[in-house]
C-alpha cells in the first residue's frame, strides 16, 4: 500500500509515523510546498520520499488531504479531477480537515465523488509543522467520517482500516452536524483562548509581573491561544454561522457570571459553578 501525505504537519506527519510504523502503509510519499517544511519531514524521516503533487496523486492508493481547511477545499477537486483523467478507479482521497460542510459540498457533484471518503480525526495539540509530529498522537480518540452514504463502500471500509491501525474509534454523521458538534467541542475553546490570552497581553503592557504569577490553570486554560493563524482564520470563517452562535451563547453565560460577581451574590455563583461542575460526568 502506498500513502501520499499532502501536508507533513501535526496531523499529516503523525498520521505517517503510525501508518507506516504499524505497517499499513509499504511506502509514504510526502507532499510539503514549503522547503523549510519539506527539508524538515524528509531529515525527520516523515515520509519515504518528497515528491511533486502530481506524482504523489498518480503513484499513490490513498492520499491524506492534511492542510488548511481553505487551501483542502481548492485541492480535492483537482485531485478528483486526476482520477477522472487517468480512470483511477481505485485511488481513494481524505480529508482531515475540522469542518466539513464546505468541503463535502464542493465534490458533490463530481462524477468521482465516490472515491472521496471524508473524515476528520479528533486528535491534535497548539503545536504545528513536521516538528510538531509525533507517534500515538491519535490512540484512543474518535474519528469523524462524514457523508458516508455518498463514498464507495469498499472506500469506506478501507478508510475504516486505516483509523482502526491509528487506534480510533469511529463516529459517522452528515457533515452539517459534524460543524454543529465541533463549533461546541472544538472551535469555541480556542476562541475564548485567544481572548484570554488578548486579555492578558493588554494587561501585561502594564503589569509586568503578571506572567510570574501565572498559575498552571492559567497556562492550561490559555495554551491554545499557540495555535496556528494558517490553520484556524479558515475553520473559523469557514464554520461561522456555528461558531458565531456558540460565542453568543457563551456571551451570555459571562453575563451571566459578571452580573452575579457585580452584585456579590454568592449563592449565584455558587449555583453557576455547581451547574457547570456537571461537566465531570462527561469528561473524567
Amino acid at each position: 500500500m502506498i500513502v501520499s501525505v499532502i501536508g507533513l504537519g501535526l496531523i499529516g506527519g503523525s498520521m505517517a509515523i503510525d501508518l507506516k510504523r504499524r505497517g499499513f502503509a509499504d511506502t509514504i510519499l510526502g507532499v510539503e510546498n514549503d522547503p523549510v517544511n519539506a527539508a524538515a519531514a524528509e531529515k525527520m524521516g516523515l515520509a519515504d520520499e518528497i515528491v511533486p503533487f502530481e506524482e504523489s496523486i498518480s503513484r499513490a492508493d490513498i492520499i491524506v488531504i492534511s492542510v488548511p481547511v481553505g487551501t483542502a477545499v481548492r485541492m480535492l477537486p483537482q485531485i478528483l479531477d486526476q482520477f477522472q483523467k487517468k480512470g483511477a478507479n481505485n485511488k481513494i482521497v481524505i480529508d482531515t480537515c475540522s469542518t466539513k460542510s464546505q468541503i463535502v459540498r464542493c465534490v458533490h457533484y463530481h462524477p468521482y465523488r465516490s472515491r472521496y471518503v471524508s473524515t476528520h480525526p479528533m486528535a491534535g495539540t497548539e503545536y504545528s509543522g513536521p516538528w510538531a509530529a509525533m507517534p500515538n498522537l491519535f490512540d484512543g480518540r474518535a474519528c469523524i467520517f462524514a457523508n458516508t452514504e455518498e463514498s464507495d463502500p469498499k472506500a469506506v471500509k478501507t478508510i475504516e482500516a486505516l483509523y482502526d491501525v491509528l487506534n480510533m474509534r469511529p463516529i459517522y454523521m452528515n457533515a452539517d452536524n459534524h460543524d454543529v458538534h465541533t463549533a461546541y467541542v472544538s472551535h469555541i475553546s480556542h476562541v475564548t483562548s485567544f481572548a484570554l490570552a488578548l486579555t492578558v497581553l493588554d494587561k501585561e503592557k502594564d503589569e509586568k509581573h503578571i506572567f510570574d504569577l501565572a498559575s498552571g490553570g492559567f497556562s492550561s486554560t490559555v495554551r491554545l491561544a499557540k495555535s496556528n493563524a494558517d490553520m484556524w482564520v479558515p475553520i473559523l470563517t469557514q464554520n461561522s454561522d456555528n461558531v458565531l452562535q456558540v460565542i453568543d451563547t457563551y456571551i451570555d453565560k459571562m453575563k451571566e457570571f459578571r452580573d452575579a460577581i457585580a452584585d456579590l451574590d454568592g449563592d449565584k455563583i455558587r449555583a453557576l459553578i455547581e451547574e457547570a461542575n456537571k461537566i465531570k460526568r462527561i469528561l473524567r
